[in-house]
């Protein structure tokens, strides 16, 4: 990919530097190649504001800046495009784009939606390097753990940001460098080869891209070409109340042409150059109003939502099967309708509305205040009739960081492997797994990390041993969730039907099915409560056996389980929950049963 600024590598007599500064009074390409002389290499401007310049002399590894004149001030900037730097406020380095190696995995394709099931991580802190005090982990100590995901049976990835930020620790969402990789994870071609070693795995990645602000620190795209108003950031922001963000006044301006192409020739880097299969966007709210809130046309930025569109656009036509997933947080189903339709164009979005409620009915420390008909809502609904389009946790860097405890912390505080932290812990991933949507997990939750997220400190991978019971029941989720024995093809499927819900008991079932598919139903049957429920009634969808296959009190998963649950269970020709058919359970407290037939 070339785009009209940056580098281009093979261009005729040498390499082309193409930078935009409208208000530079004049440019000068410095580097390696000229040893560093502040004017022997000007570049020459054009009417739209771009300067050009060929350097014969320059090669792959050079380091270069531009020096910029605009009355009076004389800046040197980093390339806004640059594939390389040496730090985030260092030089910046030629690099063509990371190489294929042969017999590379290039027919790799993302799972369709309604087969995705998402693990968050975090590079700095998912492999090994912090532990060691070697500071934090790179792509390569990560990718001996890809072995465990595939393991685990997850089929996609999403990776926080990994632009180029200040210093080596950080969550991500920080970008100075939107181009180049962060250079305390490893090159680009570091970056590469984990894409290409995730694909072999059959799992595909997505990233986490910052679009919403930039920086605010180690940022030369702050007056860039020495132009500003109101004391703001320049050609690259808005220079009025529309830059003001959580983050610092550095929202782009997304009304600017140039601002526009950056974003979206960043977007299709990542497709293209790295073959990542999707980009989850960070907050869009953000970029389509100013202060985050729906509803206040005063607040809207119709120039962002136009942005959105175009960046959904560009790197959908590049690959009609690109995931884009918005972390919008409003639950506006505009989000997900297609660009024909004046919508957002993503193919997901995360379901606040879903995450909240089920994490107040896990943790409320009193039955009684679980409202078992909202959390129905909340399994049952949908974006613009399409259950996929939704992305479903009770776990994420969000919701476990800044002190937020994760569920099992929360569930039993300073007894993070107690009974009843383990029990609704898993009850809560069977209702991840079990509704309608797109399941994400976070990063060691499925072996009951109780830590909240930090940037400083990677998993305790200890817990893998020790809480191995509960891992094998995530592995035993994410293979019924994904039908991979050809008994619970309703997990995949459109359709569900919330038919019990039992405020007393704290109960609720529902099923799931596969349209045109008789035999693919599946039950799920969910005690909230803390009581178990012997020859408990609910109804069924058909009548005849039903078999067991998940029980989340399974001594399985956990020698202090009791087993309580029955194997096998018939359904009896007597209706019950406008269902033709019912049957007795045992239910456990604080559990979840998966039936099928």
């Amino acid at each position: 990919m070339q785009t009209a600024f940056g580098v281009d590598l093979d261009h005729e007599g040498g390499y082309r530097f193409s930078v935009w500064a409208p208000n530079a009074k004049a440019v000068y390409l410095l580097g390696d190649f000229n040893d560093w002389n502040e004017e022997s290499h000007p570049l020459e401007r054009n009417n739209a504001g771009s300067w050009s310049v060929v350097i014969p002399e320059a090669k792959e590894g050079d380091e270069y800046q531009y020096r910029i004149l605009n009355q009076g001030q004389d800046l040197r900037r980093q390339d806004p495009y640059a594939r390389k730097v040496l730090h985030s406020s260092g030089n910046a380095v030629i690099e063509r784009p990371p190489q294929a190696p042969e017999g590379g995995n290039c027919e790799f394709q993302a799972p369709n939606l309604n087969e995705l099931v998402i693990y968050e991580l975090h590079i700095g802190t998912f492999g090994s390097g912090h532990a060691e005090g070697d500071g934090p982990a790179t792509f390569k100590s990560t990718l001996p753990y890809l072995d465990e995901l595939k393991e685990l049976g997850i089929n996609a990835i999403e990776v926080m940001p990994i632009h180029e930020f200040p210093g080596g620790v950080s969550w991500g969402y920080n970008p100075a460098c939107l181009f180049a990789v962060e250079s305390d994870y490893g090159t680009a071609q570091d970056f590469y080869d984990f894409v290409e070693a995730a694909h072999e795995r059959g799992i595909a990645v997505i990233l986490d891209v910052v679009y919403n602000h930039f920086g605010p620190s180690d940022l030369d795209l702050w007056q860039f070409d020495g132009w500003q108003e109101n004391g703001k950031g320049g050609i690259y922001f808005y220079n009025d109340w529309r830059s003001t963000t959580p983050w610092g006044d550095t929202r782009p301006d997304y009304g600017r042409p140039e601002v526009r192409q950056f974003i979206i020739d960043n977007a299709l880097m990542w497709a293209r150059d790295f073959r990542v299969d999707g980009l989850r966007f960070d907050m869009s709210v953000f970029i389509r109003t100013v202060n985050g809130v729906d509803g206040d046309p005063g607040n809207e930025l119709s120039d962002g939502w136009s942005l959105m569109q175009a960046v959904n656009s560009a790197v959908h036509e590049f690959n009609p099967r690109f995931i884009t997933i918005a972390e919008d947080m409003q639950d506006s189903e505009w989000l997900t309708k297609s660009v024909h339709d004046n919508g957002g164009g993503y193919n997901a979005q995360w379901d606040a509305f879903f995450v909240h409620t089920l994490r107040d009915a896990l943790l409320q420390p009193d039955d009684m205040a679980r409202d078992m008909g909202r959390l129905a809502e909340a399994i049952g609904r949908r974006f613009n009739t399409d259950a996929f389009q939704r992305v479903l946790y009770t776990e994420s860097h969000d919701e476990v960081a800044n002190g937020q405890a994760r569920v099992p912390e929360d569930a039993s505080p300073g007894a993070a492997d107690s009974w009843v932290a383990k029990r609704k812990s898993l009850l809560g991933a069977g209702i991840i797994f079990t509704s309608p949507g797109i399941p994400m997990i976070f990063q060691g939750q499925e072996f009951l990390e109780d830590r909240w997220f930090e940037d400083t400190r990677e998993l305790d991978r200890d817990k893998e041993v020790r809480n191995g019971g509960v891992l094998q029941a995530y592995r035993d989720l994410i293979r019924l969730r994904l039908n991979r024995d050809g008994n619970s093809a309703g997990l995949c499927g459109q359709d569900v039907q919330v038919f019990h819900v039992d405020h007393e008991n704290k109960v609720l079932a529902f099923q799931r099915w596969q349209e045109g598919q008789a035999d693919s139903s599946v039950v799920v049957i969910a005690n909230f409560g803390s009581r178990n429920l012997e020859g408990y009634a609910v109804g069924f969808p058909v009548v005849g056996e039903w078999t067991t296959r998940f029980n989340s009190n399974s001594q399985l998963y956990d020698g202090d389980f009791d087993d309580l649950g029955i194997a096998q269970v018939m359904a009896e020709e007597q209706g019950m929950d406008g269902l033709p058919a019912m049957a007795s359970v045992n239910l456990p407290a604080y559990a979840l049963l998966i039936l099928s037939r």
